[in-house]
């Protein structure tokens, strides 16, 4: 084991060398060679997709199988499908996003409904509220494997959590706010990414191959102990187990481009088609890399701690009680790598659309000065980089106040219900010219407000309150766990076909219920292209006279 102060001293080393290599690539590009330039470029983006897998598939995975067997499967499924599969429209929506110089989800959903304020600011804010969970759920993943790997000896531990995201805030400020315009790439911040997914992955397969090899002594052994555990046998043949799963997957399918820092890096950080074309088998093969190992983990954790020891931590706790202390640290890397990828690039993404889509607005609508100035990138950078230290500090806040004793993957699957509300208007954006701003804006409403009532307030609240027992006045059938009666489905389950069957409900009806005005329909056309709505060609002026 090692003092915790010799372990923040080895992460804040990781962190300058991260800096090196973030430097390195915008140099290069200064230079006219490019991060990554010509065949690399397309590796580089595909490992940096694979800021998908936080401290939460990294440790939480393991902790997920411990619990409840091929649950920890979803994660992995959901964007493996997208990807192999659903790769011509995550192209669609990069070749739209180029078109239209797209910065963020919040604004491609915007600029699709007709560029309007009020849906831009929206959709900001509800990805703030949905994913500072998730943020915080880092924090406590660096908090608790320093924990696991410091002597217990040292006394009592520093704020760790509260020390990384220090740091881990001045690289995202200075790596990502330094472009003024947005759509720009940020190569060596992407450098910087795709090297913390091949570390986390090297970890993680080290600790998979030595648990495999070293205690199993082969893969098919190992599985066969993994597949006679009981949460591993018994639940597939569960009606209601099949429900969680297949919600499991959706969520995750969402996620990959819903959630703010994948819709950063799959598409406003995509550079040519290649990118895609290479993605789309090598994010698989990382994502399938990853998940090989984690059942044969799981049961040998369970052999080696059969009582007191969280699932989450297997993957430090294993090495260590073997005596391999190196590769504890190495998987504490890795484990750092997942977590701090994460904070970076959810931070430079969020900062964009609230300085994007919430604070400008508002500093233009009440400053007419402002809005008659030449030159606006010192405000623009000076917000981004002020949004940036809020949002880690909510982030800690949160995991100070209420994050408790819930796994990672729960905490997890929170933020990932959020950004499924997204879905409709990401989704049907791209491939549905009916679409309407009304119905946009009143789903994502809708949805959020049942999000916030049956999945966010329960998990603020705990088990033991009185709203969740009784209802609200006590009228049982309004509990946020069983809205109008619906029971058993399970808290996450519920909330899922709750938010997201209203959402759709307002998205599809609203639209089909009333004609979009024609200036929608114009929107539609230029932003998806096709030809134009009728009566669009009578209601466009005319040339004046001379005019080619």
């Amino acid at each position: 084991m090692l003092q915790s102060w010799a372990l923040f001293l080895i992460s804040a080393a990781y962190v300058g060398l991260l800096f090196g290599i973030a430097w390195f690539g915008d140099r290069r590009h200064g230079a006219g060679a490019g991060a990554g330039a010509g065949p690399r470029r397309p590796w580089i983006y595909s490992l940096a997709l694979g800021v998908y897998c936080t401290s939460w598939t990294f440790y939480g995975a393991v902790g997920r199988a411990v619990e409840s067997g091929w649950d920890f499967l979803p994660i992995y499924l959901g964007p493996f499908l997208v990807f192999a599969l659903g790769h011509p429209l995550v192209g669609r929506i990069i070749d739209i996003s180029k078109r239209h110089n797209i910065t963020s989800i919040a604004d491609f959903i915007a600029a699709r409904y007709g560029r309007q304020q009020q849906l831009g600011m929206l959709v900001a804010l509800i990805a703030l509220v949905g994913v500072l969970p998730y943020i915080a759920l880092q924090l406590k993943a660096i908090s608790v494997s320093v924990s696991v790997l410091a002597a217990p000896s040292a006394g009592p531990h520093p704020d760790s959590a509260g020390l990384m995201a220090l740091l881990l805030a001045l690289f995202a400020i200075l790596f990502g706010t330094r472009q003024v315009v947005s759509s720009e790439n940020h190569h060596g911040m992407v450098l910087a990414i795709a090297f913390e997914s091949l570390v986390k992955l090297l970890a993680f397969v080290a600790v998979g191959s030595y648990v495999t090899w070293g205690v199993f002594h082969g893969l098919r052994p190992a599985y066969a102990e993994a597949l006679s555990l009981p949460q591993v046998a018994g639940p597939p043949g569960d009606g209601s187990w099949r429900v969680g799963f297949a919600t499991q997957t959706v969520l995750a399918m969402s996620a990959i481009l819903c959630l703010p820092r994948q819709f950063h890096v799959a598409v406003v950080e995509s550079t040519a088609p290649a990118d895609l074309r290479t993605a789309r088998w090598l994010f698989p093969l990382y994502l399938v890399l990853i998940s090989l190992f984690v059942l044969p983990i799981a049961a040998a954790g369970l052999q080696r701690f059969p009582n007191g020891v969280s699932g989450d931590s297997f993957l430090l706790a294993l090495p260590l009680s073997h005596g391999h202390g190196s590769l504890a640290l190495m998987a504490y890397l890795g484990g750092f790598s997942a977590a701090s990828s994460m904070v970076i690039v959810a931070t430079i993404a969020l900062s964009t659309m609230l300085c994007n889509e919430v604070v400008m607005p508002l500093l233009l609508r009440r400053s007419r000065s402002l809005a008659l100035r030449q030159d606006l990138s010192g405000l623009l950078k000076a917000i981004r980089r002020a949004a940036i230290v809020v949002i880690v500090g909510l982030a800690y806040l949160y995991y100070r106040l209420f994050i408790g004793s819930g796994t990672l993957a729960q905490i997890g699957l929170l933020s990932f219900s959020a950004v499924l509300l997204f879905a409709p208007g990401l989704v049907g954006g791209a491939l549905w010219r009916r679409g309407s701003y009304a119905g946009t804006f009143a789903g994502l409403s809708a949805g959020f407000a049942v999000w916030c009532y049956t999945l966010l307030l329960p998990t603020l609240l705990g088990s033991d309150s009185a709203l969740l027992r009784d209802g609200p006045y006590g009228v049982a059938w309004l509990r946020p766990q069983a809205l109008f009666g619906f029971e058993g489905l399970g808290l996450l389950t519920h909330g899922t076909l709750w938010s997201l069957g209203i959402n759709l409900a307002c998205y599809v009806g609203i639209p089909l219920l009333a004609t979009p005005r024609l200036s929608e329909r114009l929107q539609a056309v230029r932003f998806l292209g096709g030809d134009e709505p009728d009566g669009a060609a009578a209601q466009r002026p005319l040339p004046a006279a001379g005019a080619t």
